[in-house]
């Protein structure tokens, strides 16, 4: 089996438009010295849909998906609480490890880490990452078995929901006529989506940024990338977009007639300018991230009970 190969930037911004590649992932945050934010903090993702949520201020695992609700129930809910509960002192206790190492008594410190793991319907392969090989076979119960399994019955509850397409629609934005042209995508699922850019006919690569693509609030996605030239209105430029959920690629000529403006908009109705909205397990900067992922084939997908707590391998929410 070909290792699924990371490309940096490219991952982000020129996904596979049409893989059935899904995803699970749990995120880990333990703080200290920031006031606004709860000292732990667990949120669950399939298919980087926000799934159960769970923080010590409320000590209690929240659903996020009805569709995971009607599946799994309140026993469900009480087991990830259990866990979870059982999970915050560990995680504390690795933020003050982190504190003493750094030989640091103040500030804010952050400890965060990551399980999961990812699986193809179609062919059946299961895929991941993982930049701590050392601990690879400690995690290989867990992440090739249990992770799986939960992966495919967490997708059999909301398949509709997260095999859904939306088209996403696509603006060209201009804050004047001398600045930088942003093509904006946005309110498109799945995530994975082509954005390129064309100088008559041609693949155009230079002076072309990419940004990350982020969720919108209904669960769709936007991204941007920027074109940054002086003659756009002498040669012909376009933005392409592919998208599962599209036919036949949109193209969007850059001409006075396709661009809007900050005048056009304030004069027209509400800002169609990017808004970004980041993922809740993003917003602090890391002192330490341990990803731990599978890389082997598709094993059995048999019926199992809960996953229970572990204090090194927990595969809660």
């Amino acid at each position: 089996m070909a290792p699924f190969v990371l490309l940096g930037v490219i991952l982000c911004l020129i996904n596979d438009v049409s893989a059935v590649m899904h995803s699970w992932k749990a995120f880990y945050t333990a703080s200290t010295g920031l006031s606004e934010f709860p000292e732990f903090v667990a949120v669950g993702m399939v298919d980087d849909e926000k799934t159960g949520y769970f923080d010590s201020r409320t000590s209690h695992f929240q659903y996020r998906q009805k569709w995971m609700e009607e599946n799994l129930g309140q026993d469900y809910a009480k087991q990830q609480t259990d866990g979870l509960k059982g999970l915050m002192p560990v995680f504390k206790a690795n933020v003050r490890t982190a504190i003493e190492r750094f030989n640091q008594s103040g500030g804010a410190h952050v400890f965060q880490r990551m399980y999961g793991c990812e699986w193809d319907d179609e062919t059946g392969i299961t895929d991941g990452w993982n930049n701590n090989p050392a601990n690879l076979q400690h995690y290989k119960s867990s992440l090739t078995q249990e992770c799986i399994e939960w992966l495919k019955r967490y997708v059999s509850y909301g398949r509709s929901t997260l095999e859904r397409t939306v088209a996403p629609e696509v603006s060209l934005l201009q804050k004047d006529p001398s600045s930088p042209v942003v093509c904006h995508v946005t309110g498109f699922f799945p995530r994975g989506v082509m954005v390129t850019w064309q100088k008559n006919g041609e693949d155009h690569y230079d002076d072309v940024e990419w940004e990350e693509t982020v969720p919108n609030e209904d669960g769709t996605f936007q991204t941007t990338s920027r074109l940054t030239v002086k003659d756009w209105q002498t040669e012909d430029y376009t933005c392409v977009v592919e998208h599962k959920s599209l036919e036949k690629e949109i193209v969007k000529r850059v001409i006075e007639g396709e661009i809007r403006r900050n005048q056009d908009i304030e004069t027209h109705g509400p800002s169609m300018g990017v808004i970004i909205i980041g993922c809740v397990v993003g917003v602090l900067t890391l002192v330490c991230v341990v990803v731990g992922v599978v890389v082997w084939k598709k094993r059995g997908a048999g019926e199992r009970d809960t996953p229970t707590h572990r204090e090194t391998d927990t595969l809660q929410l």
